[in-house]
């Protein structure tokens, strides 16, 4: 939440002349919603049910860049299938920056009436372990968009694909 994944996925889609996949665009498309929407009139519980359905269909794409929404990566199903039949990147921004891109951010349904800095800290703690099973973490806080996705690109070539 908040490292810029649609913004690197969409750059790096056209690099490699890719479709960029915005799991959570798709969502809203499909409900008419927002996504603060989903969450306010039918719960989380919904909204992840919607999300693992799409992103189940969307990792069985060839030649297309997934943004993932930031929970989905903990789904058991998404995390396994992702791994089978991807490569996956974890874009690591440290909590302070977080805290600081999403403090007046009022689109973070996680983060409605709450407490900004400590709630990104839990969410940050919490996913951290499962994040850290990604094929590749990026470590993005002083880089640029060019930098991360110049650096992904590397990392994508070294993998095969």
């Amino acid at each position: 939440m908040g490292v810029g994944k649609s913004t690197i996925g969409k750059i790096l889609a056209k690099k490699l002349k890719y479709r960029f996949v915005d799991v959570d665009k798709l969502i809203e498309e499909k409900e008419g919603l927002s996504i603060n929407l989903i969450f306010k009139s039918k719960g989380e519980p919904h909204f992840r049910k919607i999300e693992s359905e799409i992103t189940l269909m969307e990792l069985k794409t060839e030649r297309a860049v997934i943004s993932l929404g930031g929970g989905a990566f903990l789904n058991n199903s998404i995390r396994k299938t992702a791994k089978k039949l991807s490569t996956s990147f974890w874009l690591d921004v440290s909590v302070d920056e977080l805290i600081k891109r999403l403090r007046n951010n009022k689109q973070r349904p996680l983060l409605f009436k709450k407490n900004t800095s400590e709630e990104v800290k839990k969410i940050y703690f919490n996913r951290k372990r499962i994040y850290n099973e990604a094929d590749y973490r990026i470590k993005c806080n002083s880089l640029k968009s060019s930098e991360i996705v110049k650096k992904i690109l590397n990392l994508y070539e070294k993998s095969g694909n």
